[in-house]
């Protein structure tokens, strides 16, 4: 019967990592298309507005917003989740709808508040972030911004349904939703922007996220919960949310941090540092992004299941699958991009005013973010575990020690290889961070489990 058992588990442990890959493989095809129907706007965009300094403007406005819905509505999400499926799976639906709609509430609420709170303090945010914008150019900047602030909310409630629905298993369709916003944007801008100059974007951008909402919360309602803003009381499961959500805020608030950071000391370095930076992280965020986030979102739910019911056997086969599989792929991703750096950035990018000179800088710069690859995608896989297992207070410490690491790092490395010293040492803050989750989430295991990796 010992026997029949392990091999029963291992079946049904091997069934899971398909469903896994399938889902994996959706998702990166999904952000593929995405991605491809963003570079489209972009292309149209450009074409109606140019370089101009509306467009600057515009640009500049769309910055905060952005940033806000990642660090607050994203972090509820990973607070959120696993409690979500362990309510769920051990105290029904019932009690499940009751949590989700006390953190939607509270969830509103912030992202309320702190929209308020930026609107009052744009007059004096924006000209720290745009000191070189004329008088004119930085009143349109602050006006956008304000037509722009409603997508926080909107965008927030969004992105809280995709992740209640990831819980069901449901992904590559979620996923699909966000086109709504680059279509909009397209034909918005196509259309009248020729009438309705940059406010177009705007409006465009709001009618966009109105309907991306509006189809995950559909889609949510169809799988059995409903959006509702109800307050349930501080229940045990509302007050383990609360609790796991200021960790994972604060961690992406270091995560945020460092990309100030790189981007201020590099701006240290000699004049066109900045963008080698940025040009140089281009492909290298595209695949990270692509891997790492299909395999973010897709094991969340699944590590929260296999910890809820106790499955202990499954956690294990699956981190130790995925992270060999993330490996296999990743890696030779990381080996082109850093044989072929030059190539790349050559045929990308050296055109115009962008010399073989930039091109010498920007592919050094590439070369050192792309070792990060395989060490970053990798560990997603521990750090989603670390996160289903409710130890938001790891992210935290490893944020920060990633943030002190990133200044300590970049002053050492920019002093031997200028700015590609500051691409290098993300690198070996990411490589560090592997193992600081790798060794967390076999500690985390119960001690019944094999410690080990192999």
């Amino acid at each position: 019967m010992g026997a029949l058992a392990t091999i029963g588990r291992q079946f049904q442990a091997d069934s899971v990592n398909r469903r896994i890959s399938r889902a994996v493989v959706a998702l990166i095809a999904v952000g593929i298309l995405v991605k491809l129907v963003a570079s489209f706007k972009e292309v149209a965009v450009a074409g109606v507005f140019g370089r101009s300094d509306v467009m600057d403007a515009f640009l500049t406005a769309a910055l905060l917003p952005s940033l806000l819905v990642n660090l607050i509505s994203e972090s509820m999400n990973q607070a959120l989740v696993p409690t979500l499926i362990r309510v769920r799976e051990l105290e029904g639906h019932t009690q499940a709808q009751q949590l989700l709609s006390s953190s939607m509430l509270l969830m509103c609420l912030l992202l309320g508040s702190v929209s308020v709170a930026m609107a009052l303090a744009a007059p004096a945010v924006f000209p720290l972030i745009a000191s070189h914008f004329p008088p004119a150019k930085m009143e349109l900047a602050i006006q956008l911004f304000y037509g722009l602030l409603p997508v926080v909310l909107i965008t927030g409630i969004a992105t809280n349904c995709t992740a209640v629905l990831n819980t069901f298993h449901r992904f590559a369709l979620p996923a699909l939703a966000p086109l709504a916003i680059p279509i909009a944007i397209m034909v918005g801008a196509l259309a009248f922007g020729s009438r309705l100059g940059i406010w177009i974007m705007v409006y465009s951008t709001l009618a966009g996220s109105l309907v991306h909402a509006a189809i995950v919360a559909w889609m949510m309602d169809a799988h059995g919960y409903r959006f509702r803003l109800r307050w349930h009381g501080m229940t045990l499961a509302a007050r383990e949310v609360a609790q796991q959500y200021g960790p994972v805020f604060l961690s992406g608030v270091a995560a945020s941090g460092g990309l100030l950071v790189d981007q201020s000391m590099a701006a240290m370095l000699p004049a066109g540092s900045v963008s080698a930076l940025v040009y140089g992280n281009r492909f290298v965020g595209v695949a990270i992004s692509l891997l790492a986030g299909a395999v973010s979102t897709t094991l969340t739910p699944y590590f929260s299941r296999m910890i809820a019911i106790k499955d202990w056997t499954a956690c294990r086969q699956s981190i130790r699958t995925w992270v060999r599989l993330t490996a296999l792929v990743s890696l030779p991703i990381s080996a082109v991009l850093i044989l072929a750096s030059h190539l790349v950035v050559r045929v990308a990018f050296q055109h115009g005013a962008f010399r073989p000179r930039d091109t010498d800088v920007v592919a050094g710069v590439m070369a050192m973010y792309a070792i990060q690859i395989p060490f970053f995608v990798a560990s997603r896989v521990f750090y989603r575990f670390i996160i289903a297992m409710r130890r938001t207070d790891l992210a935290l410490f490893c944020g920060m020690a990633n943030l002190f690491l990133d200044i300590v790092l970049n002053v050492v490395l920019m002093r031997s290889f200028g700015v590609a010293g500051i691409a290098l040492a993300t690198s070996l803050w990411t490589v560090s961070t592997f193992f600081f989750l790798w060794y967390w989430a076999w500690k985390l295991m119960p001690a019944t489990i094999p410690n080990k990796l192999s």
